[in-house]
């Protein structure tokens, strides 16, 4: 699957920041911090990584529809595939 470059770029500034947020759940919990504030942000984590793979899933949709009007073979069947991850997120 190809995904353009700006949009890879957008995809790893948002798992970057998951992964400082996962860092901060880790400090909460070793910090003995509420439950519910541990929660809020383990929710916050989740929506960031569901995010990430929403864009790079929609990326991937995206090219193999030009794929598939470009007349290249595999497109549907992978357009397919994608759907499936892409059902699997939400």
């Amino acid at each position: 699957m190809n995904v353009d470059s700006e949009e890879l770029t957008d995809v790893t500034r948002r798992l970057r920041r998951a992964q400082g947020q996962i860092g901060g759940v880790i400090r909460m919990i070793e910090d003995g911090r509420e439950c519910q504030d541990v929660l809020t942000q383990l929710a916050a984590v989740a929506r960031a990584l569901d995010r990430a793979g929403f864009k790079i899933i929609a990326s991937g949709l995206c090219q193999c529809v030009l794929d598939e009007q470009a007349g290249r073979e595999q497109a549907a069947a992978e357009r397919a595939r994608l759907e499936k991850l892409f059902l699997s997120l939400a």
